[in-house]
């Protein structure tokens, strides 16, 4: 199963027009389908705020959304513990707490994450500035992250 982030499903939305590309959304709509596709309501949430008519679209294809459990919300605990972040001092380059919440609910549910999130290839020594694929990447984390076209890549999906 994969969790889509907001950042890579408006990346898709934005970047692969429904009507351009009516085949890329007739594949996530299959995975959405089939149960490979998820998102949590957080990014949902936000995916609203950016971009509505992608968010009409996820909401009328069945996403399955994820809400915020006790087990989800003690691992984002966690995530936020390691990286060094207290109270609600998020740094303004480095991931946010609905970021965290994201994260955390791939962990419980043994997602991989889809985020188009820059990667950093040299790693900041201040953890609070870490972005998604950095936080994934944490040992204590553990959670595959690639970007959109990683995940069209990994599928070996050819589009016609």
């Amino acid at each position: 199963m994969r969790d889509i982030d907001a950042s890579s499903i408006v990346y898709g939305w934005d970047n692969y027009p429904i009507r351009q590309f009516p085949s890329v959304w007739d594949w996530i709509n299959s995975e959405i389908t089939d149960g490979e596709l998820m998102m949590s309501r957080i990014a949902f949430e936000e995916v609203k705020t950016v971009s509505p008519d992608c968010a009409v679209w996820l909401k009328d294809k069945g996403i399955s959304l994820k809400d915020v459990t006790n087990d989800i919300a003690n691992i984002a605990l966690d995530i936020k513990n390691a990286l060094g972040i207290t109270n609600d001092n998020y740094h303004p380059d480095g991931v946010g707490e609905n970021d965290i919440f994201i994260i955390a609910t791939s962990q419980v549910t043994s997602a991989d994450i889809i985020s188009d999130e820059n990667r950093q290839s040299t790693l900041p020594a201040n953890m609070r500035k870490y972005k998604i694929p950095a936080v994934c990447n944490l040992s204590s984390v553990d959670v595959q992250c690639i970007n959109f076209v990683e995940h069209i890549k990994q599928a070996n999906r050819i589009f016609g």
